[in-house]
């Protein structure tokens, strides 16, 4: 009986694992340059972390289990409660501003579904502990640009993608002004989250049910509406009479950071991007495709409160997560994998006339202690059949070993591209061989 892949999952043969490797190590990379350390936790944590971030129904998206101890377990549906574990443990020790990254593999029970599997691996970047309106505010900005950096580095331009930016917190402001009671915002979160997803009469009368005048109905529609900063200027108070500080403003300086960090044509506001974690407390954004057929490749934004919730002290937080299942979808789609992602290539393929012997293994084993990948043929057979063996596998060079060769100590060293050979003595070749 042959027993398939679970449902959701994938199997990553070599040409899969091939393009799953290049997508981490750029995510890698980017975080690197961008000022990022690496850090992981475990595959598995208590079951009431996820729930203290996401509340009771997280239960029915993960995959829980019990120990042998009966203690309520999970496999990780994602890293940023591990992350928010992790600080508030050396919180006092750990230098700030905290800017950490990690590629954790994640399970969600899910339905699957284009780009959303029960298991994917996951981009995080995070900046924690960095204090006071401007400061938090080029915070998401760095958050932003990283993203976009990797997005860029790929191939993909403004004309394929745009960063959606919004914030809770002016969402927030000005459903208070509209007389919202504080209890009923979470619930028209919900329901503004799902904006985009609905025909447009159908997300009325939803967020009709929530809001029972249909005058300030009209106003949130209105808002949702607003598709430039102008236009949402003269929509909300920049300053109270006060002098309030407004979050209008945080969201001009984050487009105006990016704009100065040449990312800004990627960019523009979003109000219909509310995200539908509760967790969010200021900007949030989204990265979408601007056909609009996928999913968001990715999604994140501003947390101040979840390191409190976790039981550590009020610190700032702002990071996003982004998955590979997409991300992959779109670059296929533009024709961006096929031309980057490196073809299995090996520096040196050996081939020997007549079985293969001493020697052979000697320039085999020289080979690869020095840090070259080099290989032989299982099979052997004539020089043409290993030849293109070598070729099958993309060798650069390939070394021929002949019995008349190996009376004179010689060797034949073939460059696989031109078909150029050389007749080299064989110590001479090894001695001279430097590390890869």
């Amino acid at each position: 009986m042959k027993i398939p892949a679970v449902k959701g999952t994938r199997d990553f043969y070599p040409e899969d694992m091939a393009v799953r490797n290049w997508i981490i190590d750029g995510w890698k990379r980017v975080s690197l340059r961008n000022g990022f350390e690496e850090y992981d936790g475990p595959i598995f944590e208590y079951l009431t972390m996820f729930q203290i971030k996401s509340g009771e129904e997280i239960i029915e998206q993960l995959f829980s289990l019990k120990d042998r101890g009966g203690r309520d377990l999970a496999l990780r549906p994602e890293i940023t409660p591990t992350l928010a574990r992790m600080v508030n443990q050396r919180i006092n020790s750990l230098p700030k501003p905290i800017k950490w990254f990690s590629v954790p593999r994640l399970f969600r029970a899910e339905r699957p579904q284009k780009g959303r599997l029960r298991e994917f691996f996951q981009w995080n970047v995070d900046i924690i502990g960095v204090e006071n309106g401007l400061g938090e505010c080029r915070a998401d900005a760095e958050v932003i640009f990283t993203t976009v950096d990797y997005l860029r580095q790929v191939g993909l331009t403004s004309e394929d993608i745009k960063v959606k930016i919004s914030s809770r917190e002016l969402l927030a402001s000005y459903l208070r002004s509209l007389g919202t009671p504080e209890d009923k915002l979470e619930s028209i979160y919900t329901v503004l989250d799902k904006k985009n997803k609905l025909p447009p009469e159908t997300f009325a009368q939803m967020l009709g049910e929530q809001v029972a005048d249909n005058k300030i109905v009209n106003k949130i529609l209105d808002f949702m509406t607003v598709d430039s900063m102008p236009q949402l200027e003269e929509l909300v108070k920049v300053k109270s009479e006060s002098g309030e500080y407004s979050p209008y403003l945080d969201i001009r300086c984050v487009l105006d950071d990016l704009d100065m960090m040449g990312v800004g044509d990627f960019c523009v506001y979003d109000p219909s991007i509310v995200r539908g974690l509760a967790y969010y407390t200021g900007i949030v954004f989204e990265v979408h495709d601007v056909g609009g057929g996928l999913r968001a490749i990715c999604g994140g934004g501003r947390y101040n409160n979840l390191l409190r919730d976790f039981g550590g002290p009020p610190i700032s937080g702002t990071g996003m997560g982004m998955g590979d299942c997409v991300l992959e979808i779109l670059l296929k789609q533009k024709g961006l994998l096929a031309k980057q992602v490196p073809k299995r290539q090996v520096d040196y393929f050996v081939t020997c006339i007549g079985a293969i012997g001493k020697e052979a293994w000697r320039v085999i084993a020289k080979l690869r202690s020095m840090g070259y990948s080099a290989n032989f043929s299982y099979k052997m057979g004539g020089l043409s059949r290993q030849l293109k063996e070598a070729s099958a596998q993309n060798a650069k060079k390939c070394i021929i070993i002949g019995e008349e060769e190996l009376k004179e100590d010689k060797i034949r060293v073939k460059d696989m591209a031109t078909g150029n050979q050389e007749l080299v003595d064989v110590d001479e070749f090894l001695s001279k061989l430097t590390s890869a």
